[in-house]
Order: structure tokens, then sequence, then C-alpha cells
């Protein structure tokens, strides 16, 4: 699946490993795709694996106490290894972590890092500049410690995210902050699959990354490892399309598995009315409701999210005096006016959501 690479920058040039294009396509296609894809206002993040390696052929390793599969000599001719760059070598036992038994990356090494930021030709600019690449995701950074992940973009810059897979705030936050880059907010994740699996909303109250560091947090409902929540999973995305961060949408969420015009719904109500800081406004076991507080041009919203099996009422107080509002979902057709000092009562359908902003 690419996860374990052995030649950087082999897109169907060479015949090696069993075959000359991959099975995911040429080289030609992938670029075509990322055209397409630019040409239709889209960026293309990559998904970088720069921590472990599979495929090298078998040497002896006086590191390692052993032989090791650690001889790459990919036909690219670009980025060569052997036993000296990877851990154990002859300066490093180890960095933050392997992966899986395979051979692992010593980032320290000068030439490791040549090859991956530093050079004209180093996978980072090859990808940058020949791929058109603009931007990426950096697979399992518990491998390698968060200034490999600095260094490699800030020699290219671009849009990057960390996979830190791990639901402890304080090391997501850490990690973020020395990598200069954002990641994928485990904390919200885990907190949504007790609340929605849990039916227990009040989960929704505790620490995420989004709350410490919304411009660093991408919120997600699920993704290629992760599909844990399952029952009110769109009552997850009303969450994490409401509220602060950079909201990702699992492709077969979008495509197959949920309500397409209800998930465009949300993503509208993204785009154009969540703006501002968040207040919550309240929580128990069946209900969820906050506030954003609007800016950058967005008149904010209220979000009510309603897991009981009956429809839910509650006042409560807006950003707007004497203002005319409206579900933006079309769950309620209420239209209530909110009163001078901004109170006003709204409802959600069971098993539902409400989002309310100016008429």
């Amino acid at each position: 699946m690419g996860y374990d690479p052995f030649d950087y920058y082999d897109f169907d040039q060479y015949n090696q490993m069993g075959s000359t294009e991959t099975r995911f396509g040429s080289k030609s296609e992938l670029q075509s795709l990322i055209t397409s894809a630019h040409n239709n206002r889209l960026s293309v993040i990559a998904d970088i694996v720069i921590n472990h390696n599979s495929g090298g052929d078998l040497e002896s390793n006086e590191f390692a106490g052993k032989n090791t599969y650690t001889k790459f000599t990919p036909l690219s001719g670009n980025f060569n290894r052997t036993k000296y760059d990877f851990h154990p070598n002859d300066q490093y036992n180890s960095d933050s972590g392997f992966f899986g038994g395979f051979p692992d990356l010593s980032h320290n090494k000068p030439y490791v890092q040549d090859w991956l930021w530093k050079r004209s030709n180093s996978v980072a600019k090859y990808y940058k500049n020949t791929m058109k690449f603009d931007g990426w995701r950096f697979d399992y950074v518990k491998g390698f410690e968060p200034w490999v992940a600095r260094e490699f973009n800030r020699a290219v810059g671009g849009f990057a995210v960390e996979e830190y897979w791990d639901g402890n705030v304080n090391t997501l936050n850490w990690w973020v902050n020395q990598a200069q880059m954002s990641a994928f907010d485990f904390g919200c994740y885990y907190k949504m699959r007790d609340a929605f699996m849990g039916n227990n909303l009040n989960a929704l109250n505790g620490d995420m990354l989004w709350k410490r560091n919304s411009s660093r947090a991408v919120t997600f409902v699920a993704n290629h490892d992760t599909d844990e929540i399952i029952n009110n999973k769109l009552l997850a995305y009303a969450y994490i399309l409401t509220h602060e961060g950079y909201p990702a949408i699992f492709y077969r969420d979008y495509e197959e598995w949920l309500n397409k015009s209800k998930m465009n719904n949300l993503i509208w109500i993204h785009n154009n009315l969540a703006g501002g800081n968040t207040s919550n406004l309240w929580t128990d076991n069946d209900e969820y409701i906050a506030r954003r507080n609007g800016g950058n041009g967005k008149n904010g919203l209220i979000v009510y999210i309603n897991n009981a099996n009956s429809t839910k009422e509650r006042w409560i107080q807006t950003n707007w005096s004497s203002k005319k509002i409206k579900d933006f979902t079309g769950n309620s057709n209420w239209e209530p006016t909110t009163q001078g000092d901004k109170w006003v009562k709204i409802q959600a359908p069971p098993k539902s959501y409400s989002v309310w902003s100016l008429k």
C-alpha cells in the first residue's frame, strides 16, 4: 500500500519489485490527476512515509549483530541506503520509535537529511517541484522527532499535517508546537466516539486539540485506519463542521455511506456561517448546544445536537438582539425572533441536529 517505501522516485519508470507501473496507476496518470485537481482549485496532499522502508537486500550488519535487510539499491539511482542509514548504526542506536520491524531511517545522519529534504533533487523537492504536490501528511510521526517533519516542510512549504495517533491532548499540542504544523485531533475523535457511540454527549466537554490550538487541529470522524463512530455518524459530522479546527471528511462517508445532500449542507454551513470562537451553551447526556460567536465576515451560528429519541427544545442566548433566525439544515421549520436580551427558544429533532443563524 506504499507505507513501507523502497524507491522514493519510482512512480512507474522502473521494472522493480515485481512490476513497472504501480497497481494504483502510472506517473502520467498521477500527474494528470494533480493537474485536474489544480484546475478545479483543489490542493493535493501527499501521504509521506519517511520513518521506515522495506524491500532491501540482506547484508551483514555488525551494529545489529545479525544480517539485516538494509541494503537498498533503487533503480532510480537516488537515495541508495545501507546499514549506516538505519538504526542501529555507527553513531545512533535508535530514535523515537520503530514501526513493524521495518528498517528504521536514521534522521540524524546528514546523508539521510540530504536525500529527504536538503538536496536540490531531494525527495521533498522532487515531490514539490516535479510531481507538484501542495502539502504533506506525515505518516507515523511517533517514529521520529518533531524537528524532522518541521525541516522537511521548511524546505518546500505547503500545508502539513501529522498523524500522531494519540488521544493525549498535551502530547498532541506539544508536537504541533514543536513541528510547527497541524495534527489530526485524536483527542476530539475519541471524545466523539465516547459521546456518540456511548450515547453520552457529556463527553464533548472533554479536552480536545481544537480547544487548545484550533489553527493546528484537523478534526475528523473517520479515516482509512479508524471507523469506530458508526451510530449517529452524521451528528459527529455536524459537530466538526460547526466547530473550530480544520474538518476532514472521509471520502466513503461522503460518496457512499452518508446522505450527500446533508453533508453538502453541513459543508456550506461550515464555509459560510461557522466563524469566531466557540461558547458552550448546554451539555447533558442527550443534548449539546454551542455557539460560534462570528468573525471574518461570518455571522456565527448556534448548533443544537439532539441524541435523544424525542424532539428537544431549549432557551439559549445568541449573539443577536431582536433578529429573526432560522435553521439552515431544514430539520426545523421554526423561524423565531430573538428577544432584546438575545435569548430565544430553539429545537432539534430526535437523533438529529439543527444549526441556527440570521435569516
